[in-house]
């Protein structure tokens, strides 16, 4: 009688790394070590400052329209928070799929919709303290959505609309949750710290200061997410789960 072989999980290449590496190594590939780093996850973060400031001051000397300027200052960061992430790994790794673990699986589905809920429900407790001790706690996002109704019309707000719904959760995880989370979990940092650091990193970056909180509660259940599933799927989902109300609110004013 044959002994049967134990199944043995393949090898992460580096503890906390995404299930898209298991999965590439369980398929044969020969995958190389990840060049890339600490130092990438800031050039992203940083990139999306300059272009932010290169686009505010650009369409001031220009005389651009308010609309246009606002939808240029949403657009063109991304290409540094979510185009960094996409071409380093492309250049230095075995592809942003396979880095960053951009994988969608029902499962991520499930957990993505249950963490986006979450994150409202957590969000929502948190800000009700807020308010009672500092007063308004109303997003940037949604001040900026009610000047483009009054200044730019239905169109620009749609696609501030949709930025904020889809465009953002895509970015944004692709940046924090991705390549930040990934960068830190290959130094060799511990789980709960990489949770920590990731979920700071991305209250602070959207630099209201009221919201923090706020953003600390959601931050860190979408970062939760990430451990958990071991990807970016699942975080994007309950990140526009979490951003499709406010969304939707901006359409509806």
């Amino acid at each position: 009688m044959t002994t049967p072989v134990p199944r043995v999980r393949p090898p992460a290449d580096y503890l906390g790394c995404p299930i898209t590496v298991d999965r590439a190594l369980a398929r044969g590939e020969v995958l190389r070590s990840p060049g890339w780093g600490i130092p990438d996850a800031l050039v992203a973060l940083l990139g999306f400052v300059v272009l932010s400031a290169i686009v505010a001051v650009g369409s001031q000397l220009l005389g651009l329209p308010f609309g246009v300027t606002l939808l240029l200052g949403v657009f063109v960061p991304w290409l540094a928070l979510a185009g960094w992430p996409l071409l380093t790994t492309s250049f230095q790794g075995n592809g942003p799929i396979i880095d960053l673990g951009i994988v969608i699986r029902w499962k991520d589905i499930g957990w993505g919709l249950l963490g986006g809920v979450a994150a409202l429900v957590a969000g929502s407790v948190v800000a009700v303290v807020v308010q009672a001790i500092a007063g308004d706690v109303t997003s940037a996002a949604a001040d900026l959505g009610e000047d483009l109704r009054n200044e730019a019309g239905f169109i620009p707000l749609a696609l501030f609309a949709v930025a904020v719904g889809f465009g953002a959760p895509i970015a944004e995880e692709l940046a924090f949750r991705g390549l930040g989370y990934n960068a830190l979990a290959k130094r060799g940092l511990p789980t709960f710290a990489v949770v920590i650091i990731t979920t700071l990193a991305f209250a602070l970056f959207h630099l209201e200061p009221v919201r923090i909180p706020i953003l600390l509660a959601s931050g860190a259940i979408l970062a939760v997410l990430r451990w958990q599933t071991r990807g970016v799927g699942a975080p994007i989902v309950a990140h526009m789960v979490n951003n499709l109300p406010g969304a939707a609110f901006l359409l509806l004013g």
